[in-house]
């Protein structure tokens, strides 16, 4: 009898270690995939509005400017300094990095500034190389914050040397971040400043320049977005509250 039980439960913890082995398996590979193909985030904060809304969530590729010890975060403080098949971001590009003065956490904004430009902000606008880059009113939007109020924010279409386009806001032309000093970018680094030019702490402010081992990738679109009103607590909230013109939205 006893030999006969035995063998009737051999099979089931056959089965047990098996389905260890494969939950194991899909671990390990999710793992490779967020390390060296793509990772999604979640926009917390507003300071990149209106190319992204509080509540949407991107995705990152990990390959586009190689490999550093942050693309492996956590486990950066187990890596080298450097970087594996650098490759630069282009100016416009929208990116995830981890600032110097803060190395634990994610960061998302645009490059302006490539390594050696003169950067200066005038009157609100943003120059570079003694030159302000061109700046189109588009009136005041009605645009609604990640509270679910409504405000009337001045935007502007701004065109970066190279050609690429963007919305951006300047609630106050005459904050402090509107009038800065002329700064050069060092080499290895790069300016960032977020689309909400007032309500973005970016170079102007505590980040500062960014090293380039310190970028993680560019933001390629918005695979979801849920408004203010969505809450896990609430199942149903996940689609009263889904964006659905925000679903699948390139990052530019």
């Amino acid at each position: 009898m006893s030999m006969s039980s035995t063998s009737s439960s051999s099979p089931a913890m056959s089965d047990f270690w098996e389905n260890v082995r494969t939950i194991l398996y899909a671990l390990a590979l999710a793992m490779v995939l967020r390390f060296t193909i793509a990772q999604p985030f979640r926009i917390p904060s507003g300071s990149m509005q209106p190319t992204l809304e509080i509540g949407d969530y991107i995705v990152v590729t990990k390959w586009s400017y190689g490999y550093g010890r942050f693309s492996f975060a956590p486990l950066e403080g187990l890596l080298p300094h450097g970087r594996l098949f650098a490759r630069d971001p282009q100016r416009g590009e929208v990116v995830v990095f981890r600032p110097p003065h803060e190395p634990n956490r994610d960061f998302i904004k645009r490059v302006v500034g490539m390594p050696g430009d003169r950067i200066q902000m005038i009157d609100g606008v943003l120059h570079i190389n003694g030159a302000p880059v061109q700046m189109d009113s588009l009136g005041t939007i009605d645009f609604e914050n990640g509270d679910g109020f409504v405000e009337r924010i001045p935007a502007y279409r701004e065109t970066l040397p190279g050609g690429v386009s963007h919305t951006i806001f300047d609630r106050n032309p005459r904050s402090e971040l509107d009038n800065t000093r002329e700064v050069t970018v060092p080499d290895g680094h790069f300016f960032m400043m977020g689309d909400d030019r007032d309500f973005s702490d970016d170079s102007r402010r505590s980040v500062g320049f960014v090293p380039r081992e310190n970028l993680v990738g560019p933001a390629r679109f918005v695979v979801a977005s849920f408004d203010h009103t969505t809450s896990l607590l609430m199942p149903w909230t996940l689609f009263t509250g889904f964006r659905a013109d925000r679903f699948f939205k390139p990052v530019e």
